[in-house]
This record gives structure tokens, C-alpha cells and sequence, in this order.
């Protein structure tokens, strides 16, 4: 469940990984984390639901969408034996379902078979496509030794995230760029902590499923009126062309978000408005009506993609629960 304010969204694990988001304050840098040196050291992010007896009880866990080689170190064997031990593994969407990909593809795209170079303003399709351009010349330089040993190639990896942009909705191409920075392409090719657990549960032979449908994440993204969308996509572009120039940095990078949740520390995350997967738009030196914006998009999202889903996906674990009283369940959901 996402519990993240401001503009977090816990997203489609299968298809994008947490992004580095931008924010007027830059707080102070965690350090890395040491290996813990006991299980008693580490935090588990792992919460039981007690049943009466002889009920057994089930676990919801915290997940945190990078890729799992990250973290897997850090997450304790109690957390681990809780996953093992329960015979049913629910995500937010069924991630080993092709289907749910193809949902998600269509879900993004544009209507009629509109494309974004006529429904852009042309200034800023010219600077959206400049700075795809300049993404594409940099990815051979920023994809890692070991993807190429992999068998991959720039110009794959480059079309399996951007490939079709221009007959996206303009909203997921904003979110398409914040997936498309050094870190996140660097990270490729290695499933995130969801998915990685998704096909473990499927491997073991658990029963698997979702809480969610892909429509519920999908909609209310679309359903930001157009001039919301054109900021949001100017902003983010913004900001994406401040750190090329050298004149802007992120404030809080997924590298961050992972060395919080590998020292059990999100309460520092949970609570700062500078980090979410959507860029932070509100800051002091915007516009009076440009600011007015910022906070409508900032209450659309926390109402519908926070408080709604939390809603949501909390009636339908206790359904779940109280239809399976003899199985145990574990729910991995984005911390």
C-alpha cells in the first residue's frame, strides 16, 4: 500500500523502478549501511496478523521497487521463513501475467491513434525529444559491464523503455523520463524485490494473486486534465535539463531510498516530502498560478492514488482473510 505523501505512488513494480525525485531542500545524505553483523540487527519491514487460535496468522511485508540484489542481503531470515512458510503470496498486481503487461501498455497509450508531435506544443515536444535523443546517445556509456555480458544492447534497452513514446499519453511519458536516468539504466536486466518474489512464489508452487486490478493504478493518472499534465511534463523536463546543464541536482536519489530501507529507516523517507516517484513540483519559487497547480496535482494523487488505494487494498486483504481463516497469506506491497 502506498503511504508515501506528496506525489508518492507505488508503481507497477514489473515495469518501472523507483526514480530519483527533484525537491527545492536537499536533506542530508544517509550513509551507506554496514552488513549487519547479527539477525537481531536487522529490520524487517514485516508486520504479523494475528488470528485467534488455532487460526494461523499472515504477514504483510514492505517491499521497495529497485532491484532485489540490492536488498536481499539485508532483509532478515524471519522475514524470509514468514514468505517461505505461507502457502498463499498476493502482490499489488499479478506481475507474471502477461496480460497484466498488456493492460499496462494500452492503458498508456493515446486515443484514436493520436501521437504526442501533434498534440504537444511544438516548443516542448522539441525539448521532450531533444532530451530523449540525448538519453539515447548516452545509454552505451551508461549500461554496465556485466548487462553487456548479459546480451545487452543499448538500442534494445533504449526501445524496451522508450520504444512507441510518441503515442503515449503525455503523463506516462514524464514518468517514462524519470525512469530514464544513469542509475535506473545501470539497474536494468535484474528483477525488482516484487517480482523477484513473484517468481519464487511461482517456482515453489504457491497460489499467487493481486489486490489490485490494473485499471486502479492505470486511471487515475489519465485522469489529470490536460493543462495538469502539460505542467507536470514541463517540470519534469525542467528538471531533467538542470542536471544536464550541471545546474540543478537531484535531492534524494534511489540510491538513498535503498540504503534507507537497508538500514530499517523510512520513517526519515515516509515523512520527507522531498522524496516520491513522481517529481516534487511545489516549491517556493514558482509562479502563484503555477504553485496552484502543484497543489492540485499533489491532492489529486494523494487522494486517489493514496488514501483511496490504501482504502481499497485494506478491504480487500481482510476479505481474503476472513473467506481463508485456515491459510496463511503473505502480502508483499510497496513500503
Amino acid at each position: 500500500m502506498a503511504c508515501l505523501p506528496g506525489f508518492s505512488w507505488v508503481f507497477l513494480s514489473a515495469l518501472l523502478h523507483a526514480v530519483a525525485p527533484w525537491g527545492a531542500h536537499r536533506p542530508d545524505r544517509p550513509r551507506q549501511c554496514d552488513a549487519p553483523k547479527s539477525q537481531s540487527d536487522m529490520n524487517s519491514f514485516l508486520w504479523r496478523v494475528k488470528r485467534a487460535p488455532p487460526h494461523p496468522p499472515s504477514y504483510l511485508f514492505g517491499t521497495i521497487h529497485v532491484p532485489y540484489t540490492r536488498v536481499w542481503d539485508f532483509i532478515p531470515d524471519r522475514s524470509k521463513q514468514a514468505f517461505h512458510s505461507s502457502r498463499n503470496v498476493f502482490f499489488e498486481l499479478d506481475l507474471t501475467d502477461p496480460l497484466t503487461i498488456s493492460k499496462l501498455t494500452n492503458c498508456q497509450l493515446l486515443p484514436h491513434g493520436e501521437s504526442l508531435q501533434t498534440l504537444l506544443p511544438r516548443d516542448l515536444y522539441r525539448r521532450l525529444k531533444r532530451h530523449l535523443d540525448y538519453v539515447k546517445h548516452m545509454m552505451p556509456y551508461w549500461m554496465t559491464s556485466d548487462q553487456r555480458g548479459r546480451g545487452l544492447y543499448a538500442d534494445y534497452l533504449f526501445n524496451a523503455i522508450a520504444g512507441n513514446w510518441e503515442r503515449k499519453r503525455p503523463v506516462w511519458v514524464m514518468l517514462m523520463i524519470n525512469s530514464l536516468t544513469e542509475w535506473d539504466v545501470r539497474s536494468r536486466g535484474t528483477p525488482v524485490l516484487d517480482l523477484y518474489l513473484a517468481q519464487e512464489a511461482e517456482r515453489m508452487g504457491k497460489t499467487t494473486g493481486a489486490v489490485e486490478r490494473v485499471e486502479e493504478q492505470c486511471h487515475p493518472l489519465n485522469g489529470l486534465n490536460f493543462s495538469q499534465v502539460l505542467f507536470a511534463l514541463n517540470q519534469t523536463l525542467l528538471q531533467h535539463e538542470g542536471v544536464r546543464a550541471g545546474s540543478l541536482q537531484g535531492s534524494f536519489t534511489t540510491e538513498d531510498l535503498i540504503t534507507h530501507y537497508n538500514c530499517g529507516d523510512l520513517s526519515h523517507i515516509i515523512f520527507n516530502h522531498d522524496t516520491s516517484q513522481l517529481p516534487h513540483f511545489i516549491n517556493s519559487s514558482l509562479p502563484a498560478h503555477d504553485r496552484t497547480t502543484a497543489l492540485q496535482i499533489d491532492s489529486y494523487f494523494r487522494r486517489e492514488l493514496i488514501y483511496k488505494r490504501n482504502e481499497r487494498m485494506a478491504r480487500r486483504v481482510s476479505a481474503l482473510l476472513q473467506r481463508n481463516p485456515n491459510q496463511t497469506f503473505f502480502f508483499a506491497f510497496g513500503a
